[in-house]
């Protein structure tokens, strides 16, 4: 009996994830968003760090703009692994001087989708290239793009595992 019930709640839980995935993707590859990239990670929780330091940094209506920009966007827990690297509360204990060069080193000029990508160098809106390697999934530096292709109208957003730091 017990080993149904597991069999049941596996199955569950995969046909809800698939569900989710499937959803996900609609949303990816349907037309563009009406919402600016800034719009649309303000609307996702997993990116409330992320705005709160554009935000900081006065980037927001740059990002707003017409565009188009390519953001790798760096989840919470991306942010969360840096702090506790450089052994900080959070975005409170970064001034917006230090910021600017972190968040513009995640955005790249045009809307390059992830069927775009090849392995190259390219440069972001910090004049700082960041490496893009297709070998073992797609990497941005050491980052790993979790969910490709998010479009907005004015972009599209690559949601990244870990922030990007220029040398």
């Amino acid at each position: 009996m017990k080993t149904t019930k597991q069999l049941l709640s596996i199955v569950l839980v995969t046909v809800l994830t698939v569900s989710l995935s499937l959803s996900a993707k609609a949303k990816t590859d349907g037309e563009a968003s009406s919402s600016t990239v800034v719009e649309i990670a303000a609307g996702n929780p997993d990116f409330s760090i992320l705005v709160d330091a554009v935000k900081k940094a006065d980037l927001a209506g740059a990002l707003s703009a017409e565009g188009p920009f390519t953001v790798f966007a760096p989840t919470n827990e991306a942010f969360t692994t840096l702090f506790k690297q450089l052994g900080v509360d959070g975005i409170k204990d970064l001034t917006a001087e230090q910021l600017t060069p972190i968040l513009t080193y995640h955005v790249v000029a045009g809307k390059v989708m992830s069927g775009d990508l090849s392995n190259t160098s390219v440069a972001t809106l910090n004049g700082k290239k960041i490496k893009i390697d297709l070998t073992n999934g797609v990497m941005i530096n050491d980052s790993k793009v979790v969910t490709p292709d998010i479009s907005g109208k004015n972009g599209v957003i690559h949601v990244i595992d870990k922030v990007l730091i220029p040398e």
